[in-house]
């Protein structure tokens, strides 16, 4: 009988509890779903391991867990399934939400049944998600933790700069006195935390050699290069330029349909915020000291091209030397000829 069934299961997870709703398939024939909750504990977990063990539940690759990201919460499950072997889908929200087509109503419980359902009748196209790797959630924390602590300092010291325009002297060196302890507290945090950085990268030879890969492309510095790793999991799926610039929102896609839509190519709004800016920020870089694609910027300028759109382009340009040398494993090689 065992080796006839197969196991879907869909976990609805949020910060308290989570919600798992497990469909067994005999012989071809689903049949009815159980569901239950447990706590977002490590003990939570055990009584999950027990629930599935009484379930008859085979922890092999007979068995399918689908479940959204949420960011940090399914990290105990995905920790679970990693040294259990279960293989495990983690999923865009979005994409997951649209595939249910017209749903009405919500809740926790029809949440993971929809999950479950998403489960077996994707299950041949659904990528397993990579193990757990804990080096690598230790990098995304703590790049996490260095950008949370750039806003504060930003925010900080741009509250002091214009509170010393509406202010008197005296009552700014109060102000700027009561603050610098503050300022200069976050700034030795995120020296700390940049040197953390830099201890797991040079401490991971996979890491190691693709942060190095990475800054031999024009524009691309360290911290750029660090996100890059950490928000592709060391690129662990090994992502073509398209998809790569599709990820990071910089592919315009065509809107067109017969005769009544025919608006221009646009990038779509759904992209990685941080990575766009990033590459916006080495965009910026390259137009003016690169020679060759200040030379591109200046042409496409010259053509009555928008700025906007150049600049996209030339993010673009940037996703695609990426995905290439990644792919390669090469150092980028500069073969533009300033004389032509």
């Amino acid at each position: 009988m065992i080796g006839t069934t197969k196991f879907f299961i869909g976990i609805d997870v949020s910060k308290p509890h989570f919600d798992v709703a497990l469909m067994a398939v005999v012989n071809h024939v689903k049949q009815e779903a159980l569901t239950a909750r447990f706590d977002n504990t490590a003990p939570g977990i055990k009584l999950f391991e027990k629930w599935l063990k009484s379930q008859k539940t085979t922890f092999s690759a007979d068995c399918l867990v689908v479940m959204e990201n949420t960011g940090i919460y399914h990290r105990l499950i995905w920790t679970f399934c990693s040294k259990r072997n279960l293989p495990i889908h983690i999923g865009n929200a979005a994409h997951i939400k649209w595939s249910f087509g017209i749903a009405r109503g919500k809740n926790d419980k029809i949440d993971s049944i929809r999950l479950c359902s998403y489960a077996f009748k994707e299950a041949d196209e659904l990528k397993a998600t990579a193990v757990l790797d804990p080096e690598l959630m230790l990098l995304k924390d703590m790049i996490s933790a260095r950008t949370k602590l750039l806003k504060q300092r930003t925010g900080i010291s741009v509250s002091v700069k214009e509170l010393g325009h509406v202010n008197g002297k005296e009552h700014q060196k109060l102000i700027e006195k009561a603050l610098k302890s503050a300022i200069e507290g976050i700034a030795r945090s995120i020296r700390n935390v940049e040197d953390q950085i830099k201890k797991i990268i040079m401490g991971n030879q996979d890491f190691k050699r693709n942060y190095k890969l990475l800054i031999s492309i024009p524009g691309i510095g360290h911290v750029t290069a660090v996100y890059l790793i950490g928000c592709t999991g060391n690129f662990a799926g090994r992502p073509s330029g398209k998809e790569l610039a599709c990820y990071a929102g910089v592919a315009p896609f065509e809107q067109t349909s017969g005769i009544s839509i025919k608006g221009r190519p646009r990038v779509h709004r759904m992209a990685n915020k941080e990575l766009k800016r990033l590459l916006h920020m080495c965009a910026l870089s390259l137009i003016q000291h690169n020679q060759e694609l200040k030379a591109y910027y200046n042409r496409k300028k010259d053509e009555g091209k928008h700025s906007m759109s150049i600049i996209n382009a030339v993010r673009n340009k940037i996703a695609l030397r990426i995905a290439a040398v990644i792919k390669n494993q090469v150092s980028y090689k500069n073969n533009y000829n300033i004389a032509a």
